[in-house]
């Protein structure tokens, strides 16, 4: 079994102990009109998480969004912010980064699809004051493995106890943010 496979059968462990109703996984057609809609393929682990585990709900805090479906989705929400960012001047959401859950006022995980770890991203909207949206994103984990792990382990900085830590890690600046929004990609 590799390190993925492991992570993926203790996310699934985790998240069937954690949830009486985990959704169904979704299969690779449900995928397939996924990336078809999103115009991207998806970070490889992600597809896995959403094919293996189930759809949603499980995860940190608010727990992973639905893939698919009515009401709040990773296509529906991803699809609604890239809209709003397509041909303004400042631009909120990049391509390829998918928000897979809110940690609540107006604040996402999401998955950067275009990096090859799958950089774990968190837009916090409150420091936005006018212009560029790039002080709005946060680097939070450089890949999804990485952020699952810390999920698992209880270690990270959305954990109820997290500031009581002198380890704590804190998201930072995401130094791609300016590019990545003023290139559209």
């Amino acid at each position: 079994m590799t390190d993925i496979d492991d992570l993926v059968q203790r996310v699934a462990t985790r998240a069937a102990s954690d949830s009486e109703n985990l959704p169904e996984p979704v299969d690779d057609a449900q995928i397939a009109e996924a990336e078809g809609q999103l115009g991207i393929a998806l970070h490889p682990l992600l597809a896995r998480l959403y094919r293996e585990v189930g759809n949603g709900g499980f995860g940190p805090d608010y727990r992973l969004l639905p893939l698919l479906g009515s009401g709040s989705s990773v296509v529906g929400e991803y699809l609604t912010r890239r809209e709003a960012s397509v041909g303004v001047e400042h631009p909120e959401w990049p391509e390829g980064v998918v928000p897979i859950l809110t940690w609540g006022c107006a604040m996402y995980a999401g998955v950067d699809c275009f990096s090859e770890d799958g950089q774990v991203l968190l837009f916090e909207p409150n420091p936005y004051n006018g212009g560029s949206w790039e002080q709005c994103w946060f680097l939070d984990s450089a890949s999804l493995a990485a952020w699952l792990e810390t999920w698992l382990a209880g270690t990270g900085w959305f954990e109820e106890d997290a500031f009581d830590r002198e380890d704590l890690l804190e998201p930072q600046a995401w130094d791609q943010a300016a590019s990545r929004l003023s290139s559209g990609a």
